[in-house]
């Protein structure tokens, strides 16, 4: 057996389309690229573009929010993964942003007075620019000058000239990235110019943080009752978004062309608070992405493309934050069977091995690609010794991996989520409308019994899994304008845990892929053989009575995936 290297394979209309949107120097709207797991999104990204878009003039700033998140698994939903804090994913986008803004500098595209200009377009400076001397005067133990009716344009002036004098000139030449040869070749004034720069970038970043340490216990208050403020949410991201304005003004046609890509972008919404300072993670994720909607359509913005796994990304976030077309959409699925034979066969799998693959797991390159690693390693010769045994055997060792490893700790959480959802309902957090007359889940169990719950939660999560055997997993859930299937709780745990995807066009509700279609059908299964006889009777009850039925939704012949 030859062992030939896994390559990545190209894919022309994808990457058209998005060099297309990455060429231009500023956009009018960020651009969404999303599709279930395992499409390849992060291997296109990080081995196809990101090496073109890094070549001058381009520069592009890369951000994986999952790199806070520990132990990571590749099919597992960032929603089952232990949660990061906010405070990292923050600190991994300035970081980004800043070294973009260094680079600005060193284009000459960035000045001190378009920093003051744009932070104080949005933010009141006199209060913090005179804390700001303050703290250097008593730092310094030099007298410090009367601040009281100097305007906000000399306050900024004196605290550049006070910041500059405190700087190490070592750390500005590091970050200019000048070397001896470079600073002998500088004039007086340029060096001044690069300078006064790279301060005034410090001192913004300190006016804002002397801000919000003003807002502290505000925000903490906030965090602690649940109430909202729109001024308090959007003070956490005044800090990226300015870096994001100035890096859209600074951008000129083949000279600075800044590109930011955001990645796992979904991880920021299960990100908890760990700090004084921090609003919780779904409102910071609304107020970066909702400024970044807002700065694309006042002013136009630097490319922004954000990558996601999470089906709430397709439809649902469009609608929240405006309308149907607010982000520029493109989803992708990977190969279709066609491409994707034409791909693997005959460098990496037979014709005979392919159709088993084809039926199987279907044409997902992360499931070929741990099957093609599976199939060169040790265990793969091991069983091809014994003639009795084929490939068959070996999908079958994948399918029990994808069982053990991926699917059955999915299902745990689900079942999770369901008790949670019956939980809520006794405490009448859920609205009326989705509790409506005869839906399946109207009625769970109404005293405190964990055991009577987690048998609640698995009758539901067997009577909706069935529906969808019997819809041929394949539903449209806006047919005639229909989402009622998204009010099922069973729906709502199994998109949130990631085994399902709802995709945009067409929308259809379907598992991620072929592979973990079998193996939901496998838990099925074995959860029936594993039925008492009084619980196998109130399934069928549930199922004659109250079952779910949403063969109305099945999609049209010929859209299986």
């Amino acid at each position: 057996m030859v062992k030939k290297p896994w390559r990545i394979i190209p894919r022309p209309l994808l990457e058209t389309i998005l060099n297309n949107h990455a060429q231009h120097h500023r956009v009018p709207q960020p651009l969404i690229l999303h599709g279930p797991r395992g499409v390849g999104k992060t291997t296109l990204l990080l081995d196809r573009l990101l090496t073109d878009w890094n070549k001058a003039p381009h520069f592009t700033g890369y951000v994986d929010f999952a790199q806070s998140v520990e132990g990571q698994f590749p099919w597992a939903s960032w929603s089952s993964c232990p949660p990061p804090s906010i405070s990292d994913c923050r600190k991994s986008l300035e970081q980004c942003l800043e070294s973009m803004a260094e680079r600005g500098v060193r284009m000459g595209t960035i000045t001190a007075q378009q920093v003051f200009a744009t932070l104080s377009k949005w933010h009141g400076l006199t209060g913090a620019l005179r804390t700001v001397l303050l703290a250097g005067g008593s730092a310094s133990k030099s007298p410090v000058p009367n601040n009281r009716a100097a305007s906000p344009a000399v306050l900024w002036d004196r605290a550049i000239f006070a910041m500059s004098a405190r700087c190490d000139a070592a750390e500005i030449d590091r970050i200019l990235g000048f070397g001896e040869k470079e600073k002998v070749s500088l004039s007086v004034e340029e060096a001044s110019y690069f300078k006064e720069a790279v301060v005034a970038l410090k001192l913004a970043k300190k006016v804002l943080d002397v801000q919000q340490g003003w807002r502290a216990n505000a925000i903490a208050h906030m965090n602690r009752t649940g109430v909202f403020s729109r001024s308090l949410t959007h003070s956490s991201t005044d800090w990226p978004c300015l870096l994001l304005e100035l890096l859209s003004q600074a951008a000129e046609v083949d000279h600075f062309q800044p590109k930011l890509v955001l990645n796992n972008i979904e991880v920021l919404k299960h990100a908890t608070v760990n700090d004084d300072i921090s609003v919780s993670g779904p409102l910071y994720h609304d107020s970066l992405i909702w400024r970044i909607i807002a700065l694309g359509a006042n002013e136009r913005i630097l490319p922004v493309i954000l990558v996601t796994s999470d089906s709430y990304y397709s439809y649902e976030a469009f609608l929240e934050f405006g309308y149907k077309d607010i982000f520029i959409s493109r989803e992708t699925f990977g190969w279709t069977p066609q491409e994707a034979k034409m791909h693997m066969v005959p460098d990496y799998f037979s014709h005979k091995e392919w159709n088993v693959i084809a039926e199987v797991l279907g044409p997902n390159p992360r499931h070929l690609f741990e099957l093609y690693a599976l199939k060169q390693s040790k265990y793969y010769e091991k069983i091809t010794e014994d003639k009795a045994s084929t490939f068959e055997d070996i999908v079958d060792a994948y399918l029990a991996y994808l069982q053990i490893t991926v699917l059955n700790p999915a299902m745990d959480r689900a079942l999770e989520i369901l008790q949670k959802f019956a939980i809520d309902v006794c405490n009448g957090e859920v609205s009326k409308d989705r509790l409506r007359f005869g839906a399946p889940w109207r009625c769970p169990p109404q005293i405190d019994d964990p055991i009577l719950r987690m048998e609640w939660a698995k009758l539901q999560l067997m009577d909706f899994v069935q529906a969808l055997v019997n819809t041929e997993f394949g539903v449209n859930y806006r047919i005639d304008y229909s989402e009622e299937i998204l009010d099922d709780p069973s729906a709502v745990a199994l998109l949130e845990v990631g085994l399902l995807y709802a995709q945009r066009d067409p929308p259809f509700l379907r598992p991620i892929s072929r592979g973990i279609e079998r193996c939901i059908v496998r838990w099925f299964v074995q959860q029936q053989m594993q039925l008492r006889f009084p619980n196998k009777i109130q399934f069928l009850c549930h199922r004659i009575i109250r079952g779910r039925y949403y063969r109305h939704l099945m999609v049209q012949p010929g859209n299986k995936y």
